[in-house]
């Protein structure tokens, strides 16, 4: 008798075991499908993500490969790239109508940001989210008339501990020119959607990439201008068109905000 106990026992833990294991590839292949489905929708460019790995019982994740590309008019093969980033979170609240995420870490992204003369392809993709974000708050707002059938359940709201992202990279470019690479200062975030609200995904996104958008401004303003400085004087004399058709192409979009 003792020993059907423990077989029972035994079984009902591998039987517990296959099942978190089944979930979990579930729930994997859910958040990439859902990323590469949902993610271009909200951003209108092209997302790539390689795989996803997340632990239901340590509350553990990684994320590999994820590409974001271009938007239309812009000659860069991508605007994003993430090599590796990891993500701890609260398992019991993805039960709850707000998953509770401890720490986002972005490790060395490629970060393009490419101009044309009137704007670049990192202000192109935040509009977008932005008009999504903005369109999903109109919609939820909206009063439900009784003849309509009944809306899809709302998607579930986020608060994030923090975002940190560091060890990146910015490549300033002019659509046809080519350009420059400067590090990236490290990025951090906290506190988002903080509250019984909480916050949407194309919200978090908003706010981190409006983040990097602004530290890849920044840095690519600067390195531009030391870098036209040093070129003008080593080209004077030589009739160098191109290096003023980078500087100024890296530099218009600054100029169009004073």
């Amino acid at each position: 008798m003792k020993k059907r106990i423990i077989r029972l026992l035994i079984a009902l833990i591998v039987l517990v075991i296959l099942a978190v294991l089944a979930i979990g590839l579930f729930l994997n292949a859910a958040i990439k499908r859902g990323v590469e489905t949902i993610g271009p929708k909200v951003t209108k460019v092209d997302i790539k993500l390689q795989s996803v790995s997340l632990s239901l019982l340590s509350g553990s994740g990684s994320i590999k490969g994820l590409v974001v590309g271009n938007p239309e008019g812009f000659q860069e093969p991508s605007a994003i790239r993430v090599g590796t980033a990891s993500l701890a979170l609260k398992p019991s609240s993805l039960l709850a109508d707000k998953i509770i995420i401890r720490s986002i870490k972005v490790d060395g992204p490629e970060i393009t940001y490419e101009t044309t003369l009137r704007t670049s392809n990192l202000d192109k993709i935040l509009a977008n989210v932005e008009e999504a974000t903005s369109r999903g708050k109109k919609e939820s707002s909206r009063p439900q008339e009784p003849a309509q059938p009944k809306k899809a359940k709302p998607a579930k709201k986020l608060e994030v501990g923090e975002v940190i992202i560091t060890g990146g990279r910015v490549r300033g470019s002019v659509t046809g020119l080519g350009g420059i690479t400067t590090p990236l200062p490290d990025i951090r975030l906290t506190d988002l959607g903080k509250g019984p609200d909480g916050i949407t995904a194309s919200e978090l996104a908003q706010k981190v990439l409006a983040a990097i958008k602004e530290e890849a401004a920044k840095v690519v303003s600067g390195a531009t201008t030391d870098f036209g400085k040093g070129a003008a004087a080593a080209a004077m004399g030589a009739g160098s068109n191109t290096v003023r058709q980078i500087t100024d192409g890296l530099l218009s979009p600054f100029k169009k905000k004073k």
